[in-house]
């Protein structure tokens, strides 16, 4: 088979992103053969190598989509700064893309960009909404989750960016987020630092 009817075939399959697994069952190979084929299209910029295993189907691709895929089998949404410009809540463009996950955290270097996994106890994974097909954390869960991971012993979120507070940001919300945060010492530090950024 030639590698075009080969990429046609992939795509037929309709997924932005495969497994080396996957493209060897859907073409009946072993898996070598399949990474060869693979390393093939990336090779002639058909396909991009995102890590070991895991290949986009396209050159072109919304990265914000991407770290779904980069913690699969676990869960993820696009959170902390990165969603905190999509709602307005920060001037300064995001030059990483951060989301947080039940997987174990991780800095990922691809062709699309950088992308910054956070972990979370699975008792606070949750206040998102799906945009464009996309798991994005809304303005309040943003916001908790970012002044939860200041708490972390990574210095990465040990200063806060300058934070706009919108009229729709909904106080609340945000409290009833707080009171899901398991640890006291952590849930009174996110109210303080909450009061505060109020």
């Amino acid at each position: 088979m030639r590698l075009i009817d080969i990429e046609q075939k992939l795509l037929a399959l309709k997924q932005p992103i495969l497994q080396t697994r996957d493209v060897s069952a859907c073409l009946n190979i072993p898996l070598a053969q399949a990474s060869n084929i693979l390393n093939r299209l990336a090779g002639a910029n058909r396909f991009v190598r995102l890590m070991r295993g895991k290949w986009a189907t396209t050159t072109q691709i919304d990265p914000l989509i991407l770290p779904e895929y980069l913690t699969a089998p676990f869960p993820s949404y696009i959170s902390l700064q990165t969603a905190l410009f999509y709602h307005g809540m920060i001037s300064q463009i995001p030059q990483t893309i951060y989301a947080v996950s039940l997987a174990r955290t991780r800095q990922y270097a691809t062709h699309f960009g950088n992308i910054s996994i956070h972990h979370l106890q699975p008792n606070f994974f949750f206040g998102f909404d799906i945009v464009d097909q996309i798991k994005m954390a809304t303005k309040e869960k943003a916001l908790v989750d970012l002044l939860y991971l200041t708490t972390a012993k990574s210095m990465l979120f040990k200063t806060l960016p300058e934070v706009e507070i919108p009229t729709s940001f909904n106080r609340k919300k945000a409290e009833k987020i707080i009171n899901e945060i398991i640890s006291p010492r952590i849930k009174t530090v996110v109210q303080r630092r909450l009061e505060i950024l109020l």
